[in-house]
């Protein structure tokens, strides 16, 4: 399909790396990844929709199969925020962190969808040329997603500690309350702010995006010839099957990451 559609791999892989892209001024900042917004938002309302569905006709006799499934995934994740986590977690924690894994697994599962079959019917039934399925492909949805939990850590370390604590720990800590020391303090402080979202973000993006690409290489041996087709399919079921392993651990360590992140602001120094 590479080889009949694109005149060379590069057109390949360019093309369908490429964003629907929505521009709201000259420079590059005023532009909207519209295919990674949508993608986001519907996977959202669809995997927390189908819990609440599940929730709604919960019994306390013998869980269907779909209830028993949900329990053992809320268990899960109570159990992880448990280990993480020593204040009222079922507050907000816990809900925040059952979100984050469910929104952010379903992101990530939406890469075993086959690209050249979606890329035909986005065109066909919506006139659209480009369009991504991985909205955690797209660094912006990912350090959307890193930044909702930084600004949610600011939040809970003012609310827990109030103002004049949060910001003597940004000042005092970890040298000391000494004057001299409060810029080394200040500055090591925001060094570790800016950080948490930068690595948070990353790390789910990179194994996304490289990810994405390893598809589209192995979709381009399909271009050789018979053989390359029975290749491709074979190196595609290996690598589509070592990728759920991939989907699945980048959910959980982002769901991790959240949690550790928010019990730290909880903590202090």
């Amino acid at each position: 399909m590479a080889g009949s559609t694109y005149n060379t791999p590069s057109d390949y892989i360019g093309h369908h790396l490429a964003f629907n892209e929505v521009s709201f001024g000259d420079h590059p900042f005023w532009t909207m990844h519209v295919d990674s917004v949508v993608m986001a938002v519907l996977l959202g309302l669809v995997s927390m929709g189908l819990i609440w569905l599940v929730a709604r006709k919960a019994t306390a006799g013998v869980p269907t199969k779909t209830q028993a499934f949900i329990e053992l995934l809320f268990g899960f994740i109570d159990d992880q925020v448990k280990t993480s986590f020593h204040g009222d977690r079922h507050a907000f924690i816990a809900p925040a962190a059952l979100t984050v894994f469910v929104w952010v697994l379903m992101m990530n599962a939406m890469d075993f969808l086959p690209i050249d079959i979606m890329a035909t019917i986005y065109n066909k039934l919506f006139h659209v040329e480009y369009w991504r399925n991985v909205p955690t492909s797209d660094v912006n949805t990912t350090f959307a997603l890193a930044l909702g939990v930084w600004f949610l850590m600011i939040y809970f370390g003012i609310k827990v500690h109030g103002i004049k604590g949060w910001l003597h720990d940004l000042f005092c800590a970890p040298f000391g309350s000494n004057p001299f020391v409060w810029p080394a303090n200040f500055l090591f402080n925001i060094i570790e702010y800016v950080s948490k979202p930068l690595s948070h973000s990353l790390r789910l993006f990179g194994n996304m995006y490289a990810g994405e690409v390893i598809f589209l290489l192995i979709g381009m041996l399909a271009a050789s010839g018979v053989f390359g087709v029975f290749f491709s399919a074979f190196l595609g079921a290996g690598w589509a099957i070592f990728h759920i392993l991939i989907v699945a651990l980048q959910a959980f360590v982002f769901m991790m990451l959240t949690v550790v992140y928010l019990s730290m602001a909880h903590a202090g120094h």
